[in-house]
């Protein structure tokens, strides 16, 4: 269990799961004629949380819930009454519907790309959420072009790159230099043993691919933010094949010199799951996981679809941040995620088909457009 665990008189706190991990709250014992704990709970991303009651840590039931909104900070008071009680907070969904508000007309001018634009939307519990992800594009440093239409760098092969040219990012001054490269549907953010290394430079389209390079020590944790960018902001879709409410899909392979490549043995979570004509698709598991596997990839909602959102732990890229309790990622072809057109691809084999590297995404390449991505090297 992580997060914090704490005992007063027969309480046990446990306030996050493997996953799920929020800020370590504040506890204390509150004086009254019958012993009770206050637990606070603070989350800088907000959002909803079941708190859950268990006697022997094998089986829980909801007890409460606690609401993050304006403050992303809350607090109840739970009762003595059993010898021992176990309490944890598990992330839930808020719930919003149609179209969120534009913010950010687009994040990049670049002829004949999509638009990247940013959103805001009110969830029914009141919360806000920004859509399609909360990012660092504007502020993290962009990685470097390995194939990018928007620059107008489009080499044939890996020979037309200069890797030496190439920055080296300093995340731990004794480790090695290790050369990385992406490919992304749409967007990339690189964290590495914790540090920001780079984020990609076309949040959406046209579709491009990127090289990096930093200094770390083993073992590495490789976390990596995935969103599947929107035309159609807080619906989840796009224009696309004459269809103005289109969910479009999602996709990452990456290989990195110390021979760490994208795969099944990476862990994954959705954050961010739209369109849906309906939320009781999504199956939320009891450790805190989710999974739309089973929802619609092409719903019929047009404007009036649903979207779900968790809140996002505010430490999920850290070296120390417990991810035993995601799903393993889901793996997908090369024809499942469309690249047979898309040079900024088939130009690298060596870095890509044939690195051993496979394309990874949640179980729903389609509908979930926030995806967390973590691996930790031996």
């Amino acid at each position: 269990m992580t997060g914090g665990l704490a005992m007063f008189a027969s309480f046990v706190i446990v306030w996050s799961l493997p996953g799920q991990e929020v800020a370590v709250p504040r506890l204390s014992l509150v004086p009254s004629a019958s012993p009770s704990l206050r637990l606070s709970l603070t989350n800088a991303s907000g959002g909803n949380y079941s708190i859950q009651r268990s006697t022997n840590l094998a089986s829980w039931a909801a007890a409460h819930t606690l609401i993050l909104s304006a403050t992303n900070s809350g607090s109840l008071y739970v009762s003595n009454d059993r010898p021992t009680a176990f309490y944890r907070a598990v992330a839930m969904p808020s719930v919003s519907q149609g179209r969120a508000t534009t913010v950010v007309t687009s994040l990049l001018a670049c002829a004949g790309a999509r638009i990247a634009g940013i959103g805001t939307i009110a969830a029914t519990d009141g919360t806000r959420w920004t859509v399609p992800a909360v990012t660092s594009f504007t502020n993290g440093t962009k990685a470097s072009d390995l194939y990018n239409d928007c620059t107008g760098f489009r080499p044939a092969n890996i020979n037309g790159v200069s890797l030496n040219a190439v920055p080296i990012v300093e995340v731990d001054a004794d480790g090695q230099v290790i050369t990385g490269f992406l490919f992304a549907d749409n967007y990339f953010e690189l964290y590495v043993n914790g540090k920001l290394v780079a984020v990609d430079p076309v949040p959406y389209t046209p579709f491009n691919s990127c090289v990096v390079r930093f200094r770390a020590k083993a073992p590495i944790t490789y976390a990596i933010r995935l969103v599947d960018w929107e035309e159609n902001l807080g619906l989840g879709s796009e224009t696309n094949q004459g269809n103005a409410y289109y969910a479009g899909d999602g996709g990452l392979m990456a290989s990195f010199s110390d021979g760490t490549v994208t795969g099944s043995h990476w862990k994954a979570q959705t954050f961010y799951i739209a369109p849906l004509a309906s939320t009781n698709c999504v199956s939320e598991l009891p450790d805190g996981t989710r999974q739309s596997a089973t929802c619609s990839s092409s719903p019929a909602c047009a404007g009036n679809c649903f979207a779900m959102h968790y809140p996002v732990p505010p430490n999920w890229y850290a070296k120390t941040f417990d991810d035993s309790g995601w799903p393993v990622a889901t793996t997908y072809t090369e024809a499942v995620v469309g690249v047979n057109n898309k040079p900024a691809y088939l130009n690298f084999p060596a870095q890509f088909s044939a690195s051993g590297a496979q394309f990874i995404w949640s179980s729903n390449l389609v509908l979930d457009n926030e995806v967390l991505v973590r691996f930790t090297t031996p």
